[in-house]
């Protein structure tokens, strides 16, 4: 197990002396990424400018290396954790290699003046990051995301041991946002740098950190593996969702379902009704599905979004008791639509309750 490379014991942190989370007790170990989550206002960023030293501790220790930070000088910290934060950038007349150049002052003298292996090390995170084409383009006209990862490019050519980073999908489609985050997964595993994040997008919060940390109510709620935060209701209790479900299995959110008497009956089954029910849901159709075990890829959606729900246990056949209360949800229901084409031992009640539709119709 790697070292543990930054800890922090009962931290506050907050704005003068207002304290916006209290009790903040962290530990992030080499080669692991550590992601904080929490609704908007939490103190997120807060929580990351107070380990930089950026705003003052209002309670409580940060240490790097078992060095107390407020003990190391400016110098010794810059080599130690770089910073890629949302503020946005105001140079004038730089190029984004001369950005990502910056990275390399806490090496040089004075005069901030490169050496050869500094050029090296710039241009290999221009290269990491995807943007050594944009190596002469002054950083004024480029765009939001481009803009993101010529900082990010910056912190890693800064060879920390720790980076942190606020928000650093923001700005990026998902193409580029799984580039970044693939980048800081390598730096983790392949350079041993501990990553320290805000990320609003739970999904991928859920799959790229190693431990999650979750800020809710003015303190530091709960930290654990992403299999122990996504579980159960707790990220609908983190965030105090009332309107749609967010669906753990997933990592994303649904709609709210479309109340009253069911309209349409959806047949579904392995993934195949998940199209439609959010289809049925757009336009405030309320429905009924069925019938879907509970061990089914599509359970969570069908019972998120359908007004009324006919589910088996897992791995056991469709009874006929919910057989036959499918059949008569269906009656009702003035259009069926079967998702699924396939019928086997498990579902095969299913197609029981297709053909049965056929015959109502034919009749």
């Amino acid at each position: 197990m790697n070292d543990i490379i930054l800890t922090s014991d009962a931290m506050s942190v907050g704005y003068g002396k207002k304290v916006i989370v209290s009790g903040i007790d962290i530990e992030v170990r080499s080669g692991e990424i550590l992601t904080i989550i929490g609704a908007n206002g939490a103190g997120k960023s807060t929580i990351l400018r107070s380990i930089t030293s950026q705003l003052p501790l209002l309670a409580g220790t940060v240490s790097i290396n078992n060095t107390d930070i407020t003990a190391m000088s400016t110098h010794d910290i810059a080599k130690t954790l770089s910073v890629c934060l949302t503020d946005r950038i105001t140079a004038e007349k730089m190029t984004c290699e001369d950005i990502v150049s910056t990275g390399r002052y806490p090496y040089t003298g004075r005069l901030g003046i490169l050496s050869e292996n500094d050029r090296k090390i710039v241009h290999e995170a221009m290269k990491l990051t995807g943007i050594m084409h944009l190596r002469d383009t002054d950083i004024r006209f480029i765009s939001d995301g481009q803009r993101q990862t010529v900082m990010l490019a910056r912190a890693i050519a800064q060879q920390p041991q720790i980076l942190i980073l606020d928000e650093p999908t923001s700005f990026l489609d998902i193409n580029n946002k799984l580039k970044l985050l693939n980048i800081l997964k390598e730096l983790a595993r392949d350079r041993n740098i501990a990553v320290i994040m805000t990320l609003h997008e739970l999904d991928l919060a859920q799959r790229f950190s190693d431990r999650i940390l979750c800020i809710k109510g003015n303190k530091a709620d709960r930290t654990g593996s992403p299999e122990e935060i996504f579980s159960g209701d707790y990220i609908s209790e983190l965030y105090g969702i009332t309107s749609g479900t967010f669906l753990p299995s997933f990592g994303t959110a649904e709609a709210a379902k479309v109340q009253g008497e069911p309209q349409v009956f959806v047949i579904g089954g392995g993934g195949s009704g998940i199209d439609t029910y959010r289809s049925l849901q757009r336009q405030g159709i309320p429905f009924a599905a069925g019938i879907i075990h509970e061990n089914d890829i599509e359970y969570p959606v069908a019972k998120s979004l359908a007004a009324e729900l006919i589910a088996e246990k897992a791995f056991e056949p469709i009874s006929s008791e919910n057989l036959q209360k499918a059949i008569s949800i269906m009656e009702k229901c003035s259009e069926v639509i079967c998702c699924t084409k396939y019928f086997g031992t498990m579902n095969a009640a299913n197609k029981t309750l297709y053909e049965k539709y056929k015959s109502m119709t034919e009749a």
